[in-house]
């Protein structure tokens, strides 16, 4: 359990804040930000989302930085990532604000991959994340983000950035788990 793994669980403990203060019935009241009109709670809530997804570049820069690599953290960071982004994306569908069919497209990659990378590992292979992977997870998140902000900035425009961001994370979604699966389909081959 080294600082890097101590990182990525602290990310896993954010959620249930991030949950309770985005689903309770709290009223903080509203405020006027850049253009949006947005709950407090909704700005809380992106902030510890922001700030949870954060610890994901930290993590992993420590991690390459003082060799801390690990087959816990190969297989923990991208978990604490699926659980954050998709609890996250409850809540915007809860909310309102994302098309569920986007969001169970998205979820479903995720499972999808992860039980591709339980078999990877009973077959003893742990792969990390490879750059689409990642830039389907920042994608992801600047959508969220945008999403729980209300399109702060971009709404003084009328340019809908969050659902444009939405669409843009949906295909990196979609292609980065398609070149996951094709450049492991050995794992179905070998199993029996």
């Amino acid at each position: 359990m080294n600082v890097p793994n101590q990182i990525t669980i602290s990310r896993i403990l954010l959620i249930p804040i991030f949950l309770i203060i985005m689903l309770f019935p709290f009223d903080w009241g509203n405020m006027h930000l850049l253009g949006a009109d947005l709950p407090v709670t909704h700005f809380v809530g992106a902030l510890i989302f922001i700030f949870a997804s954060s610890t994901d570049w930290v993590d992993g820069y420590y991690a390459r930085k003082y060799n801390l690599v690990t087959n816990m953290g190969k297989f923990l960071d991208p978990l604490a990532d699926k659980l954050l982004v998709s609890a996250a994306l409850v809540v915007l569908v809860d909310l309102g604000y994302a098309a569920s069919w986007i969001v169970i497209v998205i979820i479903s990659r995720e499972f999808a991959v992860t039980g591709l990378r339980l078999l990877l590992v009973e077959g003893g292979e742990v792969v990390a994340a490879n750059n689409l992977g990642k830039i389907k997870t920042w994608a992801q998140i600047i959508a969220i983000s945008a999403l729980l902000l209300h399109n702060i900035i971009f709404e003084m425009i009328g340019f809908p950035f969050a659902d444009v961001a939405l669409w843009v994370a949906l295909i990196f979604t979609i292609w980065s788990g398609w070149d996951y699966f094709s450049k492991n389909m050995h794992v179905f081959k070998n199993s029996k």
